[in-house]
């Protein structure tokens, strides 16, 4: 038997299409399944510990043999605050003035659960965003054309987002998406899937 049929396949349990995009990346086959978690705020709980609660939850809430299943999480915190995702332009447009000069904290967590062994990988990474100050009408055309009614923040980062920023502070860009694939990557290699050796190409017959 190959390793390529032994190595246990990935299942994302995530119906995010920014996360389904960014594990592409790497280049390894993928099975994305919705999670069955309600995404409930706890009394007390930090935005940090409900990125990390509610990615181990998503992770765990698939069954699925014989595989790695990836749950991720991002809370976005305004001065402790957690910012929802806007649903619609007008609260788009009012979150984005609430952050004008003021830095928005994205927590972004996953967990990789191993289903035959039950071993977890957790992670948790913090990104800084820095807020230009902006008239509210360049706010609303930024919302009407970008349409970030989806995402933590109301902004797309890896779109025209990039307009409404000072700074931005991350150990991984791709955290800010989503789904910190630096570390990611390394999960999956520490629980035997790596993605240089399952890009290598097949030796040519002499």
């Amino acid at each position: 038997m190959t390793a390529a049929t032994t190595e246990p396949r990935i299942v994302l349990a995530s119906t995010s299409r920014y996360r389904r995009e960014l594990l592409a990346r790497v280049g390894l086959p993928f099975a994305a399944e919705a999670p069955s978690v309600p995404e409930t705020e706890l009394a007390g709980e930090t935005p940090s510990a409900r990125a990390a609660r509610l990615a181990l939850a998503k992770a765990n809430s698939i069954r699925a043999p014989h595989a790695l299943v990836i749950g991720s999480d991002q809370v976005a915190a305004l001065d402790g605050r957690i910012l929802h995702k806007p649903g619609t332009e007008d609260v788009a447009v009012r979150q984005l003035l609430a952050c004008q000069g003021r830095t928005v904290t994205f927590h972004t967590a996953f967990a990789v659960v191993a289903t035959d062994s039950g071993r977890v990988i957790e992670h948790l990474d913090r990104t800084d965003v820095r807020f230009r100050r902006l008239e509210r009408a360049a706010l609303e055309r930024y919302v009407r054309r970008e349409q970030p009614l989806d995402c933590a923040g109301s902004f797309k980062s890896e779109g025209l987002g990039v307009v409404l920023f000072e700074e931005i502070v991350s150990r991984d860009p791709t955290a800010l998406i989503g789904l910190p694939l630096i570390a990611l990557v390394q999960a999956l290699k520490s629980l035997g899937v790596d993605p240089l050796e399952a890009a290598s190409p097949s030796p040519r017959a002499p």
